[in-house]
């Protein structure tokens, strides 16, 4: 029997990348919600066999500018609680965060390329040991904290990178799924003003993406890979 992945996505060049060849060879229909363009209100939130949540440049505590925030909490917090199988990355993994009730709010820092994540115990035990020693795309500057009923993974010298719940719920901040095959420039177009602002220069980025990418690509697939594997 096919399963169904919805994936909700924010802005076009944050799509499932990499993950989306392993949810299709897991059997998975592979399903994307335009959260700029289609109303979430409509949406079931147990319907899906597999939620994932992507990311976007904008913070869970705007709900006033982004009203859709809101929306996409409760329709998360509504799954998390019936204990249906959910993904989060970037935004998504902070929105998780929102919905169990825990802290997200800016760091200070713009934590912006690649570099590796350090592992605790739990982490080295779950689907993240994949992505040991490799450099991972970070691309944000809110950060969360790490709910009271997940379990912490993995962090950098700023802030917790990831956290589970069981092996329904994953959230990860950074971007194991960044297709880099093109250098990410459509992400560094779409986050031009962000890096100005930033003062990180774009050709770092691409050969950052140069030289780690295919690693990451094949490290994240066996992440995934795993973690579905695992699912109920």
């Amino acid at each position: 029997m096919t399963r169904q992945a919805l994936a909700l996505q924010h802005v076009a060049f944050e799509t499932l990348g990499t993950f989306e060849a392993v949810l299709q060879q897991a059997g998975y229909q592979v399903q994307y919600h335009d959260v700029g363009q289609q109303d979430l209100s409509g949406l079931d939130p147990l319907a899906a066999d597999l939620l994932v949540i992507l990311g976007g440049p904008v913070g869970v505590y705007e709900q006033a500018t982004y009203p859709f925030l809101a929306t996409e909490q409760a329709l998360i917090g509504q799954r998390l609680a019936a204990g249906k199988p959910t993904l989060g990355i970037c935004l998504g993994a902070q929105q998780i965060a929102h919905a169990l009730g825990a802290r997200v709010a800016p760091t200070g820092v713009k934590e912006i390329g690649f570099a590796p994540l350090t592992l605790g115990a739990a982490g080295y035990a779950s689907p993240l040991r994949h992505l040991d020693g490799v450099p991972v795309l970070h691309w944000h500057g809110d950060a969360f904290e790490v709910p009271a009923a997940a379990v912490a993974l993995a962090s950098t010298a700023v802030c917790p990178q990831a956290f589970a719940i069981g092996t329904t719920v994953l959230a990860m901040q950074f971007h194991p799924e960044a297709d880099t095959s093109n250098g990410l420039e459509s992400w560094l177009i779409g986050h031009a003003c962000e890096l100005a602002a930033a003062g990180i220069d774009p050709n770092r980025l691409r050969a950052e993406a140069q030289q780690h990418g295919a690693t990451l690509r094949q490290a994240g697939r066996r992440l995934l890979t795993e973690w579905l594997e695992a699912l109920p």
